[in-house]
């Protein structure tokens, strides 16, 4: 346990002698266990009783959710699963310890993901709370890869995840970990702390724009860090919450030609765009990687991996020194059981919302993939085009760029952006940040009594939609700026699919009306304000 850290009791966490879980934990409510197992981002507010993204821990198909590099609410089919999976282990506990149960099903459930997505079977998935609870597994696997604590290069540092920051030093990220430990917020967990640089990838010279000299500041950061004789886990981004991607594959053939076993790359992939055959070439390289069900994919909020290579993982079981912190942040299920060296010194503590979260990701994953792969590149490039034609022709819209380099030919159906960004304008100027968050709260109710106007103003203002949360811009000398964001994930391709090519076109089409619907209540939201400024229907 961290220093000046102390237990707090979780309710969906009772023990009977020490680690053993009772089966009658498996019967608390499944809404309660689905936003379990995680940080306080996952609680449900008690008034509305959505989580800090906005979602609920239910269904809630007449919400539109445009949402997915933020964050989704479970899908009905989703759902489903869910209660089936507990259902099943519930009747397998019949027989059997629940913890030993658990950790079998965890164990297929790796095997699953690694089919999904056609990966080596020596490739190993270590299990997570969250993308952020990855990063620090994914920083100490690295220091036994690299057998020195590594300095952490975090490319693209102003478009991740608010924790990783923190979590890139080794330090807590919250208040509050997945386990239930009370702890304080960006201070060391003993035994992993250590140093981060981070490499932004915003221009601070233009608009808002990738800088074009990402690659020179990475080599930079990497060259000043092996010259004081430190090692270096770098994390790179595919993609960023904007959809860019850094460095490219020409700056990481010349990291790895000039500086092997030095520099550990463990690679952000946590919104999961990217396809198959690019994320197996990163394993291929020796490289660990991040993912979460909860992105692209639409699963439930909460539900990290890390990826790592079979060349890796052969050595990792034999860790000897673990960072006593360290132990709040995993649990043994968490570990694949080919690791028996490692499991053997955590902690018998199954995550029950973790893994029932894992569940439903699972069966998003496997139903999106499920599709033809030539109807799944297809929409998404109508959906690209279709998207990016209407921000173009908004009056109160501009288009943050996504493209950061030519889309690579094995980046499959993810040659075309699934994240669109964009600054919300008022006489040609980016809106406040204020105004750009009162905005993107206002998309999520019914507004139907604070806009007038005519029936089909009001039929838009009604209707409750979910697009990305705003992503803050810092640059220097300048006001900071907020960007909202319009998402593709993978429900909405297996949610358009038909074997008819009619139907799914119109299916497709559908699709590309509901965002004009969006577009359209943000530019009603933003006229209302002008027309009432005194009494804004965005509560400023």
């Amino acid at each position: 346990m961290s220093a000046g850290a102390s237990r707090l009791p979780v309710p969906e966490r009772r023990f009977d002698g020490g680690s053993r879980y009772r089966l009658r934990d498996l019967f608390t409510p499944l809404d309660t266990l689905l936003v379990s197992g995680g940080d306080p981002r996952l609680a449900l507010d008690p008034e509305d009783r959505v989580n800090a993204y906005g979602c609920a821990a239910s269904p809630e198909p007449e919400i539109w959710n445009f949402a997915s590099s933020t964050a989704s609410t479970i899908s009905q089919f989703a759902y489903d699963r869910a209660a089936l999976a507990r259902e099943e282990l519930m009747h397998k506990c019949l027989f059997d310890e629940v913890e030993i149960a658990f950790d079998a099903r965890c164990e297929e459930m790796r095997q699953e993901l690694r089919g999904h997505l056609q990966l080596s079977p020596r490739v190993e998935i270590v299990f997570s709370p969250s993308g952020t609870d990855s990063q620090l597994h994914a920083l100490f696997l690295a220091r036994a890869a690299l057998g020195a604590p590594p300095v952490t290069i975090v490319v693209g540092a102003d478009q991740t995840g608010s924790g990783t920051p923190h979590a890139a030093r080794g330090h807590h990220f919250n208040w509050m970990t997945a386990s239930g430990l009370a702890v304080r917020k960006d201070a060391a967990v003993v035994g992993l702390a250590g140093d981060s640089i981070a490499v932004p990838l915003l221009d601070a010279a233009s608009d808002v724009a990738m800088r074009a000299d990402a690659d020179a500041a990475v080599m930079r950061a990497i060259e000043n860090s092996l010259a004081q004789d430190r090692r270096v886990l770098l994390q790179i981004m595919d993609s960023s919450k904007l959809g860019w991607r850094a460095p490219s594959e020409a700056c990481l053939d010349e990291i790895a030609k000039r500086w092997p076993r030095k520099v550990q790359v463990v690679v952000d992939a946590c919104q999961a765009r990217l396809g198959r055959r690019r994320l197996r070439s990163y394993l291929d390289r020796g490289y660990m990687v991040l993912i979460t069900g909860s992105k692209f994919f639409g699963g439930p909020a909460f539900s990290g991996a890390l990826l790592v290579p079979k060349g890796l993982s052969r050595s990792l079981d034999r860790i000897e020194g673990i960072a006593p912190g360290f132990f709040d942040y995993a649990g043994r299920c968490d570990w694949p059981m080919a690791w028996t060296a490692l499991r053997s010194r955590f902690e018998r503590r199954p995550n029950f919302g973790q893994w029932l979260r894992w569940e439903a990701a699972l069966a998003e994953i496997s139903s999106y993939y499920a599709m033809p792969g030539a109807f799944r590149a297809k929409m998404l490039a109508e959906l690209a085009a279709g998207i990016g034609s209407m921000i173009a022709l908004s009056p109160s819209l501009r288009a943050v760029p996504t493209a950061t380099e030519k889309a690579a030919a094995d980046d499959e159906e993810f040659a075309h952006p699934t994240i669109f960004p964009f600054t919300l304008l008022r006489d040609g100027k980016p809106v406040s940040i204020a105004e750009t968050g009162a905005v993107h709260r206002a998309l999520g109710r019914d507004m139907n009594e604070e806009i007038s106007g005519s029936a089909a103003d009001r039929q838009i203002a009604v209707q409750r939609c979910q697009i990305g949360q705003p992503v803050r811009l810092e640059r220097p000398n300048e006001a900071p700026q907020s960007v909202l964001r319009l998402c593709v994930g993978a429900r909405l391709v297996t949610e358009a699919w038909s074997p008819d090519p009619a139907q799914a076109q119109r299916n497709v089409q559908h699709v590309l009306d509901r965002i004009a619907h969006v577009l359209v209540k943000i530019e009603l939201l933003l006229d209302r304000a002008v027309a009432a400024p005194g009494k804004s229907v965005l509560e400023v």
